[in-house]
C-alpha cells in the first residue's frame, strides 16, 4: 500500500512511523514466535498473557495455542489487523484480544501471569524505561515479567552507529526500580544469534534477557 495515503493527522511519531513501516511490507516478520519467549513460556501452566508491541501476532498466537488468554497491543492498526486475520485463521481469535496503543499515551488495564516486551524498541523517540516500568506494574503475583531487547547493531539496522551505547544487562535490569524483595531474577544475560536481515542476509547478533518473577503484590 502507497503510504502517502495515510493520515497523519493527530497521529504520534511513534504511530506515523510504524503504520508507514507494516504499510510499506505485505509482511514484516516470519511468523514463529521469538525463540526467548517459547523457552520462558513453554514450561509455564496457561495464564492470562500481555504482549506488548504484538506485530503481526505471532507470539500471541502461540501462546494462544498452549491455552493462554492474550492481551496483543500494537500501535500499528495495520499490523493488528494483520494479526487478528493470522489469530482467526489458526483458530485461536476467541483467546486474543488485540488492542491498539501507542504505549507512551496509554497502556492496557489488567494484571497479568506473564508480560513478554520482546524488542520494545523503536528509532523514533519512545520512552521505553517509563513503558517497561508499566510493564512490571501489570505482572500478577507470582506472574513472569519477560523483556528481551537488541544488546548490538545488524548491518540492516535502522541505527548504523557501531556504538549506540546499549546497557549492560544489569543496567537494563536497574532501569526498572524493581522493589528488593518483591521480585526474584530467574535470568539475566546476553545471549547471541544468528539473525536473517529483510533481503535474506544473515548476521550474528546480540541480545539482553530479563526474566523476572513477582513475589508479592
Amino acid at each position: 500500500m502507497d503510504d502517502t495515503t495515510f493520515d497523519t493527522t493527530d497521529r504520534t511519531e511513534g504511530e506515523t512511523f510504524w503504520e508507514r513501516h507494516y504499510r510499506a511490507h505485505d509482511r514484516v516478520w516470519s511468523g514463529n514466535a521469538n525463540r526467548y519467549l517459547v523457552a520462558f513460556a513453554a514450561p509455564l501452566a496457561p495464564g492470562t498473557a500481555l504482549d506488548l508491541g504484538c506485530a503481526e501476532g505471532a507470539d500471541a498466537i502461540w501462546l494462544a495455542g498452549l491455552g493462554w488468554r492474550v492481551t496483543a497491543v500494537d500501535v500499528s492498526a495495520t499490523a493488528l489487523s494483520r494479526a487478528a486475520d493470522h489469530a482467526a485463521a489458526a483458530g485461536v481469535a476467541d483467546r486474543i484480544d488485540f488492542q491498539r496503543h501507542d504505549l507512551s499515551v496509554t497502556f492496557p488495564d489488567g494484571a497479568f501471569d506473564l508480560v513478554s516486551a520482546q524488542y520494545l524498541q523503536s528509532p523514533v523517540a519512545f520512552p521505553r524505561d517509563q513503558v517497561l516500568r508499566d510493564a512490571a506494574a501489570r505482572v500478577a503475583p507470582g506472574g513472569l515479567l519477560l523483556i528481551v531487547t537488541h544488546a548490538s547493531v545488524a548491518p540492516w539496522s535502522w541505527d548504523q552507529d557501531p556504538h549506540p551505547g546499549f546497557p549492560a544487562p544489569e543496567e537494563a535490569l536497574a532501569t526498572l526500580d524493581l522493589t528488593p524483595g518483591q521480585w526474584r531474577t530467574e535470568f539475566l544475560g546476553a545471549s547471541d544469534r544468528e539473525a536473517t536481515g529483510p533481503n535474506g542476509q544473515t548476521a550474528l547478533v546480540r541480545d539482553t534477557v530479563i526474566a523476572v518473577r513477582r513475589l508479592t503484590g
